[in-house]
């Protein structure tokens, strides 16, 4: 006992009497606990200000959203109706086609509800980051960096959409048109904001991509022009011919369903080309889009028929050149070139004789 009572006195005092580790951890850590506290109540007001304001943010920009495709899609739908009720009409055959009105206003309303919804919700992405007190510099530079990046990677892509969009809001072409792209010709049976499909004449289907085309021939808009050349032979009587033509257009402009796509009388030109036994007389009318050429057929058709019945011949086909008669053949092609062979004194005549065999006596 004396010995432990000793050794306890001989230690340090820091050694043996408690130290203030206990009572100050506790402080310092009542004193954090109370910071933070204060903190959090000092700021609790700016959280749910900030809060509120984004969920605000976001409800208003849904909304709108909304709204605004809403509203697109109505206004789409009452164009389509226009269209379609003024197709039952007998001039709204003619200048209304439904099935173009509702692609091209289906395009038109597609691109609107794209922008619209872009616009709104990257606005509200914005103004949230805003309100989180969050650099936009840095985030724009990278947007418009990696923007320029994509547009340079994605180029063709970007060119076909711009040109399909201008080619629709325009109105170029439409379904049922008959258009001349440059690299095809034919029907338009879908019209993309990337990719127009025509329809050839031999029923093939060809995809243009819109930013190749540089060119576009219309050919079913406004009206159509059905030329027919007529070739007769010189010798007949011109007025004669001029007057049966323009009877058997009078004649085809009353009948069905002539009298719709003919919409000038059949008017006859006069010559376009005069030669030594033949005649072209050139003879035009209007029609409508689209219908020349079966207005061209049938023209020409009534044509040839009025022109037999009233006696004026059409120029002859002109008959093939008689073939040259065969030349006799050349006695001399039968015989061979001269030879040294033919020859028994020349050198390669003696050259080709045959070795004799050696006599006994030699042996």
């Amino acid at each position: 006992m004396f010995w432990s009572v000793s050794s306890v006195a001989g230690a340090p005092l820091s050694a043996t009497a408690p130290g203030p580790t206990g009572p100050t951890s506790l402080d310092e850590a009542a004193k954090e606990a109370t910071n933070a506290a204060g903190w959090v109540q000092e700021n609790w007001g700016t959280w749910l200000t900030s809060g509120l304001q984004i969920v605000l943010i976001i409800v208003i920009a849904v909304v709108l959203r909304h709204v605004i495709r809403r509203t697109i899609t109505k206004l789409i739908e009452r164009m389509n109706r226009t269209a379609a009720a003024a197709e039952g009409t007998a001039l709204g055959g003619l200048l209304v086609n439904a099935e173009r009105r509702r692609q091209r206003s289906e395009a038109i309303g597609s691109v609107l509800r794209s922008v619209a919804s872009f616009v709104i919700m990257g606005t509200a992405a914005l103004t949230v980051l805003s309100v989180l007190r969050i650099d936009l510099a840095p985030l724009l530079a990278s947007a418009g960096v990696a923007g320029v990046a994509i547009g340079f990677g994605a180029r063709n892509l970007v060119t076909d959409f711009l040109s399909g969009v201008f080619m629709i809001l325009e109105d170029q072409y439409g379904v049922g048109d008959e258009i001349d792209a440059g690299v095809a010709t034919g029907t338009v049976i879908e019209v993309g904001l990337r990719v127009t499909k025509l329809r050839g004449p031999n029923g093939a289907i060809w995809y243009i991509r819109n930013g190749e085309v540089k060119r576009i021939g219309n050919l079913s808009q406004g009206w159509s022009t059905a030329a027919v050349d007529v070739v007769i032979a010189a010798d007949q009587d011109l007025e004669r011919a001029r007057e049966i033509i323009t009877a058997a257009g009078e004649q085809m402009s009353k009948d069905e369903p002539w009298n719709e796509q003919l919409w000038e009388p059949v008017a006859v030109l006069g010559l376009s080309e005069v030669h030594l036994d033949t005649v072209t007389l050139s003879v035009s009318a209007k029609t409508m889009p689209g219908k020349a050429l079966g207005v061209e057929r049938e023209l020409r058709w009534r044509i040839k028929h009025a022109l037999d019945a009233a006696g004026i011949h059409l120029a002859p086909r002109p008959e093939p050149e008689d073939a040259e008669a065969p030349t006799a053949a050349d006695p001399s092609a039968g015989v061979s070139a001269p030879s040294a062979l033919n020859n028994p004194l020349s050198p390669q005549s003696r050259a080709a004789e045959p070795i004799s065999p050696p006599s006994k006596l030699e042996k």
